[in-house]
């Protein structure tokens, strides 16, 4: 695997190195202690990892063989009624819009899909997994909300790019960050200064993740899912997920991997500003293909999909929806 870390805009770059330099004190304070050594593999190793629902596991395992349907993988669903209510719960939702209410899972899954409905579980199993750190300012609830956000985005930005099987990039980007609970809660104090140090999302936190301890939560996050023995194409898409100058440069090398890359640019709930703005509309005017509706318009189709498919998933609507923080950013520059 080769790892790319996006690197600061060079305006960012001393801030970056300073705080890179040494480990970090409260607020960016900076100290004289030696970086810590945090061994990745022994944090995600087997007994550190919660184990996957034996319902998810069985989707996967049938996912794996085409000649399976929707009479094979209403099986497991239906021997878990939490996963159960979960999955009619989703496709009774507005964000489907059939005219009648859906009771059987079979017919769920012969309406939405196979891909969609093993992707939902697999998020749904993972959301339930993930540990709530209390870590500084760390916020579970905003990581999920971001999740989403970036899913839907990458969704639409595959079907842009003309991709067959548009829910591959939505699952990888729905997962992207799903090492950093588990990053935070086993390391603490370290992700503190971390998270803290990002200064308001001024610098990404997979920059100083590699500069501090030479790998990322991109990295980890392929490590979990191939643990988990989610097929390998996804655990790349997952933890190539920062690696956005290479794809722009590339877009038809994976056009997955740049969805999903191009998703991770979104602002995150919890930043107060979207430092990134002008970088995220430069490579997606640069990527995407003629006719493709405008930044904008686009983000105005998430804002919409994600009211309608949060309720789903039990998240509330980030108090600023992305038209506005884009119409934010363009009205500052103007």
């Amino acid at each position: 695997m080769t790892r790319e870390v996006a690197p600061p805009t060079p305006a960012r770059l001393p801030q970056v190195m300073r705080v890179c330099d040494v480990t970090y004190g409260v607020k960016g304070s900076m100290t004289n202690a030696k970086a810590p050594t945090i061994d990745l593999k022994k944090i995600l190793s087997g007994a550190q990892l919660p184990a996957l629902p034996q319902s998810a596991i069985r989707l996967l395992e049938l996912s794996q063989d085409p000649e399976n349907g929707p009479a094979e993988f209403a099986v497991p669903i239906e021997s878990d009624p939490g996963l159960t209510g979960q999955v009619l719960r989703f496709v009774n939702s507005s964000y489907f819009g059939f005219s009648r209410e859906i009771s059987s899972v079979k017919l769920a899954i012969t309406l939405v899909g196979i891909r969609t409905i093993k992707n939902f579980a697999l998020w749904s199993a993972v959301f339930s997994l993930m540990p709530n750190p209390k870590c500084g300012p760390f916020d579970l609830k905003s990581l999920w909300q971001d999740s989403l956000r970036r899913a839907l985005f990458a969704r639409a930005m595959a079907k842009l790019l003309r991709i067959k099987e548009v829910e591959e990039p939505f699952a990888a980007a729905l997962l992207q960050d799903m090492a950093v609970p588990l990053l935070a809660k086993e390391a603490p104090e370290v992700y503190e200064k971390l998270l803290e140090a990002r200064h308001d999302g001024r610098i990404r936190l997979s920059y100083l993740e590699d500069k501090v301890f030479g790998w990322t939560h991109a990295e980890a996050a392929g490590i979990m899912a191939r643990q988990w023995n989610l097929p390998d194409a996804f655990a790349l898409l997952v933890e190539n997920h920062q690696a956005i100058e290479r794809w722009v440069l590339q877009p038809k090398e994976d056009a997955g991997r740049l969805a999903v890359a191009l998703s991770a640019l979104l602002p995150s709930t919890a930043d107060k500003s979207w430092h990134e703005c002008s970088l995220f509309e430069e490579y997606y005017q640069k990527v995407a293909p003629p006719g493709s509706p405008l930044v904008i318009e686009l983000l105005g189709q998430i804002d919409e999909e994600f009211s309608e498919f949060a309720p789903v998933l039990k998240l509330a609507t980030p108090a600023k929806s992305l038209v506005d923080r884009f119409s934010e950013v363009a009205s500052a520059t103007s």
